[in-house]
């Protein structure tokens, strides 16, 4: 970490204009959005919008060290607080860059695991069809990027595949599981949604905890709104609790796992994508079980319902690969 200067940031001099927290903010929002839903990567949203080296910047700028002197700086210690020490820290890691974007980001992942409660019990065939088109689609984009060079990477391929086919089934010992297996997805998760093509959410699926979580942030939401206006937060805690879990793991994930799959990227791109890639694949298998356990079965109306939603969801996504290099955030 750089030594302070003698001058140090004042708040007035560091936040930055409305117009880039509004930028910011309304990236956030895209990649939030993209993160919350299987098949579509925040990453690639943020290489659209022309943010990816900066959030990756800002992850590697948040260190140990950085950590415990932004704290130790808010704190009454080493003779009492030093506001401007703690400023000059935040201003170095990007905050507030991070804070407009994660703003956004809550905000998205919020209102799209509303609908996604919803949707679960009212129509899980559209749902899930939705999510094959989406999944089945973002495979296609993924494969045609890749090119077979060894025969290390044929078989990091399959071992990915492998993982994705057999996980994506009726998991009962990590459906609705532990705290640690909260805490190991949120991980999982959130490294995988700074990863371009690779969706956080559809790991989520493959690990049974996409459906999950997507009810307990809800509840947990409902519960904060009742507390505030009074009423009973029934299952407050207990909601709270896991959601707690999943974003430190999300928090783990980020600092640890993120920068493992970075390493690997670099060491091996081809074999290491290709892993990533096949995950995808093989989790198609996925949105069926999903459909199947929800739905009650493939009768021909859930049949019917769930292949017009994949057409839709495929065409969704083909037009969004079609047209994001004309995409400019720089606009908002």
């Amino acid at each position: 970490m750089t030594t302070p200067p003698e001058k140090l940031p004042t708040l007035s001099g560091s936040v930055p204009p409305v117009r880039e927290w509004a930028r910011t903010f309304a990236i956030g929002l895209c990649m939030g959005s993209a993160d919350a839903v299987p098949g579509v990567s925040g990453g690639t949203i943020a290489l659209i919008a022309g943010i990816y080296g900066r959030l990756i910047a800002m992850i590697n700028a948040i260190t140990p060290d950085r950590i415990v002197t932004f704290l130790r700086a808010l704190t009454p210690l080493d003779g009492g607080f030093d506001c401007r020490g703690a400023l000059y820290v935040f201003d170095e890691t990007d905050g507030w860059f991070g804070l407009a974007l994660v703003a956004g980001v809550g905000v998205a992942v919020v209102a799209i695991t509303r609908a996604v409660s919803i949707l679960v019990v009212e129509a899980p065939a559209l749902l899930f069809g939705f999510f094959f088109g989406l999944i089945a689609v973002s495979a296609m984009i993924l494969l045609r990027e890749l090119s077979l060079e060894s025969g290390f990477q044929a078989g990091a391929g399959l071992v990915g595949f492998t993982i994705a086919f057999l996980l994506a089934g009726e998991v009962e010992f990590l459906d609705g599981g532990s705290l640690l297996v909260v805490f190991v997805a949120g991980a999982v998760a959130v490294s995988a949604m700074i990863l371009p093509g690779i969706s956080g959410s559809l790991l989520l699926i493959i690990l049974g905890q996409y459906t999950r979580m997507s009810n307990t942030l809800s509840d947990f939401v409902d519960g904060l709104v009742d507390l505030v206006s009074g009423g009973a937060a029934t299952g407050l805690v207990e909601n709270g609790t896991v959601v707690v879990t999943f974003i430190l793991g999300g928090l783990v994930g980020l600092f640890t796992v993120g920068k493992v799959v970075r390493g690997a990227l670099d060491r091996n791109r081809t074999a290491t994508m290709t892993f990533l890639v096949m995950l995808v694949v093989g989790a198609l298998r996925a949105p069926v079980v999903e459909t199947q356990l929800e739905a009650g079965g493939f009768t021909t109306e859930v049949l019917v319902a769930f292949a017009g939603a994949a057409v839709a969801g495929a065409l969704f996504l083909l037009a969004l690969d079609w047209y994001a290099v004309d995409i400019d955030l720089d606009t908002v």
